[in-house]
């Protein structure tokens, strides 16, 4: 390592500051907008907004502000049994006692200092001990103990600025993704749920449609199982538009040859969007069982979930369905679930049993209204580019976070030096 970079801890590099709870009995602390971060929001390294909130007054008892900028570390919770959380807020947040809010000391940047953590992943992940009732714990004396390397400011603003122009990429696909799936589900409940173009002939209005695709929709609606619906079109249930295929039990297919193995697609990995660290299985499955991008996944018990999937290849596990059909669009598919997943998630939340969970006759009770087949050209033209480009931006998010996560151990620990930094940001500027 270069002689300019020097050895250091992290508790010299750093303050570390405590969070809280405000009382729930004062029900005015939780009337509020500002952020209250615990373990359950620090699902993104970007942090933008949490599930519970606390007012002004509930921000000054009980918890700790901290400026937009700061670094949140979980360091108590079931989740660092596998991994470390680490955020980086991007407005004024208060945060719970099982998280730390890392501020940077002079000379170290606020910009880099997310990164020092996230090259020292492993290694927090190591400090881990238990808690009671087998919670994981970071021990603020030993974090602040762990030793890390630190370059010259000149050095941390490039490499910040490195990795951070990549983690900005993802970031922008992330909204695009959100905002194109929004735009894309509005549309399909307009014409699958509503039927606004049909609507809006039957008032003698323009559908706002160019004349092929409003040439597509009825002037009349009848009644159907489902109530009214456009004329000629049918009533189908999910499981006559689809295949639900449910995976297997995987934990009997153990891996033969570790370099041919999958790894397995659980309810975690569907909810994360990604394979890394899942168990392995067997490469040696049914061609049906294996998962690849675009595919739909659907779980039907625990936290019902519809994806699709943009991970990489990896193995169908049970309790999710793959969702498949080969005589209607993909988009039909997909949004057809989305538009029953309340419903299902109401059933399952009524199971009295330990996982809430939905059966195959609620797929049979679920109803879609659609057009005669074939499905009629331009209607899938509209919407068949934006599923498309959902999963595919996914997949370019999840490359570039895979270059990410290779230049991030050697960059922080000097083995990839930036050489002559300051002339590396005036070309990058």
């Amino acid at each position: 390592m270069a002689s300019e970079w020097r050895q250091t801890t992290l508790g010299e590099v750093t303050d570390f500051l405590s969070g809280g709870t405000p009382s729930k009995d004062r029900a005015e602390y939780w009337a509020g907008s500002v952020p209250w971060v615990s373990a359950k929001d620090m699902k993104r390294f970007r942090l933008e907004d949490t599930e519970d909130h606390v007012s002004e007054d509930g921000a000054a008892n009980g918890t700790k502000l901290v400026p937009a900028g700061s670094v949140l570390l979980l360091a108590r919770g079931m989740t660092l049994l596998n991994d470390v959380p680490i955020c980086v807020i991007s407005r004024p947040m208060t945060f719970n006692q099982d998280v730390k809010a890392l501020r940077p000391k002079p000379h170290v940047r606020p910009d880099y200092l997310p990164y020092l953590l996230l090259g020292n992943k492993d290694r927090l992940l190591s400090l881990v001990d238990l808690a009671g009732h087998g919670t994981g714990r970071l021990n603020s004396d030993e974090l602040k103990a762990l030793d890390v390397a630190l370059p010259p400011l000149p050095e941390q603003r490039a490499i910040a600025h490195i990795l951070g122009t990549l983690d900005d990429k993802i970031e922008l696909n992330r909204r695009m993704t959100e905002t194109l799936e929004a735009m894309a589900r509005a549309l399909f409940k307009s014409w699958f749920v509503d039927f606004d173009p049909v609507r809006a002939k039957m008032e003698g209005r323009d559908p706002g449609l160019s004349k092929p695709v409003a040439d597509l929709f009825p002037a009349r609606l009848v009644d159907s199982e489902l109530g009214e619906i456009p004329e000629g079109w049918e009533v189908r249930s999910l499981d006559q538009i689809a295949r639900f295929l449910n995976g297997l039990a995987l934990q009997k297919y153990p891996p033969t040859d570790e370099a041919r193995s999958l790894p397995v697609i659980k309810i975690a990995q569907l909810r994360s969007g990604r394979a890394d660290g899942a168990d392995r299985a067997s490469a040696d499955l049914e061609r049906d069982y294996i998962v690849g991008d675009g595919d739909i996944l659907f779980s039907w018990s625990g936290s019902l979930e519809c994806v699709l999937w943009a991970g990489g290849p990896g193995a169908l596990n049970q309790h999710l369905f793959k969702v498949t059909s080969t005589e209607y669009p993909r988009w039909l598919c997909y949004f057809g679930v989305h538009h029953h997943l309340d419903d299902f998630r109401h059933i399952a939340a009524g199971k009295a049993t330990t996982m809430g969970h939905i059966q195959r006759h609620h797929l049979s009770d679920a109803k879609v209204a659609v057009p005669p087949k074939p499905m009629p050209r331009d209607i899938d033209q509209c919407l068949s580019p934006l599923l498309e480009s959902l999963y595919k931006r996914e997949v370019e998010s999840r490359t570039i976070a895979s270059l990410r996560d290779t230049l991030l151990p050697k960059l922080i620990s000097g083995e990839q030096r930036v050489e002559d930094p300051e002339h590396f940001l005036r070309d990058g500027d």
